[in-house]
């Protein structure tokens, strides 16, 4: 059995009055590095390994330019939501339960990245495949 993981962009969130608040640039806006509905695929077999190139290129799906979203062809994952979703895309490629006992599939996680007047809500599935 193998696996691969899917990320999905589900949301963005902004919260202007902590920007305003608290940001060098206080109208700096949602996050620029994702779109809502942008999908990745993480394999980790033979020659191809996404996990260790920081989500280059896994990029499969967007509304967006590919050229400007994180894990397109010319950009890796942002380090905030990279530090954030990393530990369960691991998981996931090593065939391990993504969050068992917390979401109600095993193999499903939500989380965000960890800008707290912009964070991005990610999906991230484990998919078992021959």
């Amino acid at each position: 059995m193998k696996h691969k993981v899917k990320v999905t962009v589900l949301d963005k969130k902004l919260y202007p009055e902590l920007q305003q608040k608290y940001c060098a640039d206080p109208n700096s806006g949602v996050c620029p590095c994702y779109n809502v509905g942008d999908e990745f695929v993480f394999y980790r077999d033979g020659d191809r390994d996404d996990f260790w190139h920081l989500g280059l290129n896994t990029l499969v799906k967007t509304n967006g330019n590919a050229d400007t979203v994180a894990g397109g062809p010319k950009l890796p994952f942002c380090s905030e939501a990279w530090d954030a979703i990393s530990r369960y895309i691991y998981t996931g490629l090593q065939g391990g339960s993504v969050m068992a006992g917390w979401m109600k599939d095993e193999n499903v996680m939500i989380t965000c990245c960890s800008d707290g007047t912009r964070p991005v809500i990610f999906k991230i599935e484990r998919i078992d495949y021959e």
